[in-house]
């Protein structure tokens, strides 16, 4: 493990990375305060806006991938619940709201440590344009997504998912997680 702290943020006393009674991982502990520092994963929410059985992606104006296509979704701000936050990530990336906000994916990626909690929403309307963080908006069929140019496989998987629901007339919240190749 990286050791990411180097001094506590409360006393500034120097932090060891070690093993500690009653813990099942080793820890960022403070030497001089005790004070146990924990590294969790980041959350990452986001809203999939649908209209008339297409969606909405925002093309990234941001690294990473910019210029690909993805979900509207980002880090989840302190303070906020995860819908809140992909709400206001739809708002950022694409200047739209959406109404009946539901859960539709949990997708975690454990090699970077994130966790993603997507959501649907129907569209409030087709007022939409490019937020600060995207090139284009635009709304997509199933037949018209351009898959080879989207920027995440979150994104890949969570409108995939939505088309099998449409087509199972289901609304099944769905659970997925990407595992890197072992090579890389």
């Amino acid at each position: 493990m990286v050791d990411l702290f180097k001094y506590c943020p409360h006393c500034a006393g120097p932090i060891v990375y070690k093993s500690i009674p009653d813990d099942t991982h080793p820890r960022h502990v403070c030497t001089l305060c005790n004070t146990v520092h924990y590294l969790n994963p980041k959350i990452v929410t986001g809203v999939l806006p649908i209209y008339k059985e297409k969606v909405l992606l925002a093309k990234r104006a941001i690294e990473p991938r910019i210029g690909l296509w993805n979900v509207p979704a980002g880090y989840m701000e302190n303070g906020e619940t995860v819908e809140a936050g992909a709400e206001r990530e739809l708002w950022e990336e694409a200047k739209a709201k959406v109404k009946n906000i539901r859960p539709h994916l949990i997708y975690s990626i454990a090699a970077i440590n994130q966790v993603y909690m997507l959501f649907l929403g129907e569209l409030v309307d087709i007022n939409f344009s490019p937020g600060e963080e995207s090139l284009e908006v635009a709304l997509f069929s199933e037949d018209e997504i351009p898959w080879k140019e989207l920027a995440f496989t979150s994104s890949a998987v969570c409108i995939t998912k939505y088309f099998e629901n449409v087509k199972l007339k289901s609304e099944k919240v769905h659970i997925g997680q990407y595992t890197h190749p072992k090579n890389l």
